[in-house]
Parts: structure tokens; C-alpha cells; sequence
């Protein structure tokens, strides 16, 4: 089992910034590839950034490329993500993933938390 708790939404107005972060315990922190992805109303979760175990490989949506950035800090069990240049689209519930690999090609047990709501006006 582990328990994810986001923290760090509120409103915005476009062009601001806000700083995520995911606070993980229950297991092992740095076992895991971690992630942040949000959900509109009407629309699917997706995928907005992803972190390997180092810290070092990244993925970003394209949607985010070169506004957001994710990091973690396994020593503290967090897992953070910086968003500049908001715009309104980027309105969403934001929620922390943590996912278990055994392999390249075998994943485990997917957890979330519970969200935290951002909403940048224009």
C-alpha cells in the first residue's frame, strides 16, 4: 500500500505559477516511476509529466513542454510540480501517481491521490 497526498492548488490568473507537491508514504519512495496527471471536466486523465527513480529521466506532454517541470526528492518521500506560464486550459484536478515496474515490460499496482484543483482564470 501507498498513500499519495497532493497539496499546492488554489487559482491563478493566466500567465502565474504554482508549485504541486505529492507527499508518498507506505513504501519504499524511490522504487517507483512517479507522475502527475489531471482531469478536466468532460474529458480524460492524461498524462501530464513523469519521473524515473533517479530523478532523471523526464516525459512531458506536449501540452506542458517547456512551462512545467517535475522533480522529486526521494530522501523526503516528495514528489513536486513546478508549473509556469499557466494558461487557462491548464484547468484541472491534478493527482499524484506512483507506479511499480518489475520490469521494462511488467507493471504493478497504479496508486493515486486524491487530487488538488487548479484553476488558472484569464
Amino acid at each position: 500500500q501507498v498513500q499519495l497526498v497532493e497539496s499546492g492548488g488554489g487559482l491563478v490568473q493566466a500567465g502565474g505559477s504554482l508549485r504541486l507537491s505529492c507527499a508518498a508514504s507506505g513504501r519504499t519512495f524511490s522504487s517507483y516511476v512517479m507522475g502527475w496527471f489531471r482531469q478536466a471536466p468532460g474529458k480524460e486523465r492524461e498524462l501530464v509529466a513523469a519521473i524515473g527513480w533517479g530523478g532523471i529521466s523526464t516525459n512531458y506532454a506536449d501540452s506542458v513542454k517547456g512551462r512545467f517541470t517535475i522533480s522529486r526528492d526521494n530522501a523526503k518521500a516528495m514528489l513536486y510540480l513546478q508549473m509556469n506560464g499557466l494558461k487557462p486550459e491548464d484547468t484541472a484536478v491534478y493527482y499524484c501517481n506512483a507506479d511499480q515496474w518489475y520490469s521494462d515490460y511488467i507493471r504493478g499496482v497504479r496508486y493515486w491521490g486524491q487530487g488538488t484543483q487548479v484553476t488558472v482564470s484569464s
